[in-house]
């Protein structure tokens, strides 16, 4: 997850000789994976050194902190601490900065510059125009239990009624409103074709991110289900809003969280699984980094090594409760495995302990340890309400056949009479139509979501209406 853990932070910033040079705002493009994205980095000076921020406009990702910055000698050195990016260049008398950007042993080259880059917008056929044929408001509403207020966006039909409604839940990561990713917009689509069919909808930006408050740095998935619920509650406050009929869709990650929502609270009528986990995190993450890593050609032997050292790791994780004491077992265990290959390469500068601590400080988060340990089958049991679960046969994120096999035995396990356990085939992880189903195709895919996929929400919705 992180849209399941693979959409990744990119991380740069400058600093020239001088506060004339350095301040204000940077440009860039990184190649990565076959795709072009755009960086902005707005830099400042401070009492002690430097700060920056980065964006990257073609994620939808805005102000995003850095963590380290150093500058000498025109030699620039960059961390981002969480995502495991150091980035080392030098600048020129052109005023350019020239160098390399290196995360998890992958180099590529980056050059800043001040001149702004313009790059031809994305197809995407499917985004919907203003004006739209419904009614749209921005929102606000208050997740009472953590004192957290949220910001959305809330659609319904126009005329008369009390109407069905929805609340979308989105995928792991700071996503907005419209879970924007790679340059698409998957709720902004799905948002815009159910209103049209007769459905209101609510969508909202995850707390600590965008317009919401709150802290996403701490939160787990427990958490975001909080949040789920204060959605639900506000859907009840709307007079447009039938109140026996509001459900719940979630993608990735959020089809772990509408069972949790549906299996406490009475007013989820329904809820729609979108590529949800079935099977416990720990399998998840090791089943994605074979899948993905055979389609983009990584040596089975190279494979296999990881898998054996992330096998072990998620052990000790799911072992130990205490945190730190898990950081130093941890530690001593690839601090051994290191000694296995002599060739390992690590960036100029940098010791092991270094590139382990990195590692750690995305791997011991409260996410990422709850969602390791995370096992969705049990509460599946609970969820008396009807459900329709849905995952393409290309997704390699969460794959199709053993997460909906297992989905469907819990529900069976819990006595649900009304399920629907649907593979759609040649889809990805974003329900696109694709050839390999890989990540590196979602950018490139001008679809945002199949019309199959659209069609089989709304019509198992409306069946149950």
């Amino acid at each position: 997850m992180k849209k399941l853990i693979l959409l990744f932070s990119i991380f740069f910033a400058v600093i020239p000789a001088s506060a004339q040079e350095i301040t204000g705002d940077w440009n860039g493009v990184l190649s990565v994976q076959g795709m072009k994205l755009r960086l902005v980095f707005h830099l400042t000076k401070t009492d002690t050194g430097y700060t920056a921020t980065m964006d990257s406009p073609d994620q939808g990702a805005k102000g995003i902190p850095m963590t380290a910055a150093k500058f000498e000698n025109n030699v620039l050195t960059l961390e981002h601490s969480a995502a495991q990016i150091v980035y080392t260049g030098t600048l020129d008398k052109s005023g350019v900065v020239t160098g390399n950007y290196v995360q998890a042993g992958q180099t590529f080259p980056l050059i800043l510059s001040h001149h702004e880059i313009v790059v031809e917008k994305p197809k995407r056929p499917q985004e919907p125009v203003k004006p739209f044929p419904y009614n749209s408001e921005d929102i606000t509403f208050e997740n009472a239990k953590d004192n957290i207020t949220l910001a959305g966006t809330f659609t319904y039909p126009q005329g008369k009624g009390a109407f069905p409604a929805v609340a979308l839940i989105t995928g792991s990561g700071a996503q907005n409103r419209d879970e924007e990713l790679m340059g698409h917009k998957p709720f902004l689509v799905l948002s815009d074709y159910l209103t049209r069919n007769g459905i209101a909808v609510l969508r909202f930006d995850d707390r600590g991110s965008y317009a919401s408050k709150g802290n996403f740095a701490t939160a787990t998935t427990f958490d975001f289900a909080t949040d789920a619920e204060a959605a639900v509650q506000y859907l009840k406050t709307r007079k447009e809003v039938n109140k026996k009929k509001i459900g719940l869709i979630g993608h990735s990650e959020g089809g772990i969280i509408a069972p949790m929502v549906a299996a406490n609270c009475k007013d989820v009528s329904y809820i729609v699984l979108m590529a949800g986990p079935g099977i416990p995190g720990s399998e998840i993450l090791m089943l994605q980094q074979k899948l993905i890593g055979q389609a983009n050609g990584i040596k089975e032997e190279d494979l296999k090594i990881t898998a054996e050292l992330n096998s072990h790791i998620f052990k000790m994780i799911d072992e130990i409760s205490d945190t730190d004491t898990l950081k130093v077992k941890i530690t001593n265990y690839l601090i051994e495995k290191s000694k296995e290959f002599p060739d390992l390469k690590i960036p100029e500068g940098k010791k092991i302990n270094d590139m382990i601590d990195l590692q750690l400080q995305q791997l011991l988060t409260p996410w990422m340890l709850n969602f390791i340990r995370y096992n969705p089958a049990p509460m599946l049991e609970k969820v008396k309400c009807p459900v329709l679960a849905i995952n393409g046969s290309k997704d390699l994120q969460v794959p199709s056949e053993v997460n909906l096999k297992a989905i469907e035995n819990a529900l069976n396990k819990g006595r649900n009479k009304n399920f629907t356990i649907k593979e759609m085939s040649n889809l990805n992880h974003l329900f696109q139509e694709c050839k390999t189903g890989s990540p590196n195709e979602y950018a490139g895919i001008e679809q945002t979501i199949s019309p199959s996929a659209l069609d089989a929400i709304l019509t198992w919705i409306k069946g149950l209406l």
